[in-house]
């Protein structure tokens, strides 16, 4: 778990550090290709945390996190059948999702960095 969760942390800093590097230097629509690839890794980690169970005890910050992620979902669903749902959705992502991802992101590190440590470690 410890290996996985360390890759997973830093793969996002990596992704997220990336598409904004790039998106300042190429100003085109890179930074539309990072909402996908970012939040698609992201899904693919909480999708795996949840399997597994790791930190998505009822009341931690993952499993707030995993219910948020769960009701956008749902509300972009219903904006497939109706329309004006599915562009407020759009409208509020653009926004949010960067600030999202920073936060899954600072979790993951969280969870590595200290709530993973062992005992003795945490007495310095």
């Amino acid at each position: 778990m410890k290996k996985f969760k360390i890759i997973d942390t830093w793969i996002s800093i990596i992704l997220i550090t990336g598409f904004l590097l790039t998106s300042l230097i190429k100003r085109d629509e890179t930074f539309i290709y990072g909402y996908f690839v970012i939040g698609g890794w992201q899904v693919i980690s909480m999708i795996i945390h949840g399997i597994n169970g790791w930190f998505t005890n009822k009341g931690s910050g993952r499993f707030a996190y995993h219910c948020l992620v769960a009701v956008i979902i749902g509300l972009s669903l219903l904006g497939a059948l109706v329309y004006p749902v599915l562009y407020l959705v759009m409208i509020v992502m653009i926004f949010s999702a960067p600030i999202m991802a920073i936060g899954y992101t600072m979790m993951c590190y969280k969870e590595v960095y200290v709530k993973m440590q062992r005992p003795l470690a945490l007495l310095k």
